[in-house]
């Protein structure tokens, strides 16, 4: 079986905060984030919806775009969202 490797976004509901992350195991992970069960920033500012993820076959590079992600203007992250999920609807149900 191939392993994947993902790196998300999520967003509050207002979409006016997002987290990025990496797993290996998106579904647990935003279900975990939805039950505020990830201390730290994303369950302080209520980062709950998956507006973004991309897929990896490998965790070297997932964790190299994570950091790439992260390191763009809030600008350019918006930018990279909007293009594949124009309207920032939760993605969450698409996954399960």
């Amino acid at each position: 079986m191939h392993k994947a490797y993902y790196i998300y976004i999520l967003s509050n509901f207002k979409r006016n905060v997002i987290y990025v992350g990496v797993t290996s195991n998106l579904r647990r992970r935003v279900w975990e984030h939805k039950q505020n069960l990830v201390e730290g920033f994303s369950k302080k500012y209520k980062v709950h919806d998956l507006i973004y993820f991309e897929t990896f076959s490998d965790p070297i590079s997932a964790i190299e775009r994570e950091k790439q992600i992260k390191s763009w203007s809030r600008g350019k992250k918006d930018g990279l969202i909007k293009k594949a999920n124009p309207k920032l609807k939760d993605l969450y149900n698409e996954i399960l």
